[in-house]
C-alpha cells in the first residue's frame, strides 16, 4: 500500500486546455488520459490525497461516477474550484480544507494553496500544494504535486524527493544533499 499525492485534476473544466495549455485535442481526450494515468499508479488498497480542484462542470452525477471509477482510498482537500457536487460526491474518505499527516517519520502540512511557513518547518516538515499549475518558482521543503508538473498522474513523496534532488544536483554541480530540503 502506498500513498499518492495530486491535485489540480480539474476534470470537466475546459478552461485547461485553453489556460493551462495541456497537451489534448480535448476535454474528454484529457479526463480519459488523467483517468487512464492515475488508475496505472494507483492501486485499489493504496490512499491518494487529491490537494483540491479535483473536477469543475461535470454533472453531481458525473463526478460520482468519475470518482468511483479512481483506484484508491481518495482523500480531498478542497481548492477554489472544487463545487457542491464535488464536494458532495460520495467516495470521499474525508474532505478538509488542511490536514498534517505523516509517511515514514517526515511530517507533511498538505492543502490546496502553498505556505510561506507551515507547523513544524524548522523540523524537516514538508508543504505539499497545488493551485499553482506548476508555476510558483520552488522554495526548501515545499513541493507543488499538480498534474501539470508530474505527468498528469499522482506521485509519492519518494518520485518528489528524488526530482528535487536532481534538480539540485543540476543547478548546484553535484551537490545531492537533501537534508534541506
Amino acid at each position: 500500500m502506498s500513498t499518492f499525492f495530486t491535485s489540480d485534476t480539474h476534470f470537466g473544466d475546459m478552461r485547461v486546455l485553453r489556460i493551462d495549455k495541456r497537451p489534448f485535442k480535448s476535454l474528454a481526450e484529457h479526463d480519459a488520459a488523467l483517468v487512464a494515468n492515475w488508475n496505472a499508479m494507483v492501486g485499489p488498497d493504496d490512499t491518494v490525497w487529491h490537494l483540491g480542484d479535483f473536477a469543475l462542470g461535470p454533472s453531481d452525477e458525473d463526478v460520482a461516477a468519475l470518482l468511483d471509477g479512481l483506484n484508491g482510498t481518495k482523500h480531498l482537500l478542497i481548492g477554489n474550484n472544487d463545487g457542491p457536487g464535488t464536494l458532495k460526491a460520495p467516495g470521499w474518505a474525508s474532505l478538509g480544507h488542511y490536514a498534517e499527516i505523516d509517511i515514514g517519520g517526515t511530517g507533511l502540512i498538505l492543502c490546496h494553496y502553498a505556505f510561506r511557513t507551515w507547523n513544524a518547518m524548522g523540523r524537516g516538515t514538508l508543504n505539499l500544494h497545488g493551485h499553482s499549475h506548476g508555476l510558483l518558482k520552488t522554495a526548501p521543503k515545499q513541493y507543488d504535486v499538480g498534474v501539470d508538473v508530474w505527468d498528469f498522474r499522482p506521485v509519492t513523496l519518494d518520485e518528489i524527493r528524488a526530482r528535487r534532488r536532481v534538480t539540485r544536483i543540476k543547478h548546484f554541480g553535484g551537490m545531492a544533499d537533501d537534508a534541506s530540503q
